[in-house]
């Protein structure tokens, strides 16, 4: 079994639906979800002119290699209708793999660490609310530490339903 870390986002349509739907879909298909963080709401990184997103970091335990995984999620980003047309463009979901256990990948379609995590508040916070400890295998810092040195000044809060 291997320890995953993802990283859920939508900006379009009906977000909250569409991220819970997401969960339940890597649920059924991928793995058990064993811890959920909160949900955040963040204005667009790396674009202006978009609407804010949902954001949350899941934790499953999955049976399935990195690139099968990579596939069983782009195949959930098309069913609840991504489409992709631009880099940071708006999208329904979004999924990232941002971790799988503490193994370092990097091939033309796959790079694990996912490579801006250090960089963006909308996945620190997330990931430091359920997983404040656990050591980037590339930084050798913790996500906490890493939250603590991030200077993205995006506006990152705890959505309230």
């Amino acid at each position: 079994m291997s320890l995953v870390y993802l990283q859920l986002g939508s900006n379009l349509g009906d977000r909250l639906s569409v991220l819970n739907t997401a969960v339940q879909k890597i649920s059924d298909q991928i793995g058990e979800v064993v811890l959920l963080s909160q949900i955040y709401q963040s204005s667009p990184w790396g674009v202006e002119g978009q609407s804010d997103f949902l954001n949350q970091v899941i934790l499953i335990d999955s049976i399935h290699s990195a690139k099968l995984i990579l596939e069983l999620i782009l195949n959930i980003e098309k069913d609840l209708g991504r489409v992709r047309i631009e880099k940071w463009g708006e999208r329904v979901i979004d999924i990232d793999i941002l971790f799988y256990n503490d193994e370092i990948i990097e091939a033309s379609d796959l790079c694990i660490p996912h490579k801006y995590i250090s960089k963006r508040k909308f996945v620190l916070d997330p990931l430091n609310e359920i997983a404040p400890n656990f050591i980037h295998p590339k930084y050798d810092k913790s996500i906490a530490q890493l939250l603590e040195e991030c200077l993205d000044e995006e506006s990152v809060t705890i959505y309230e339903v």
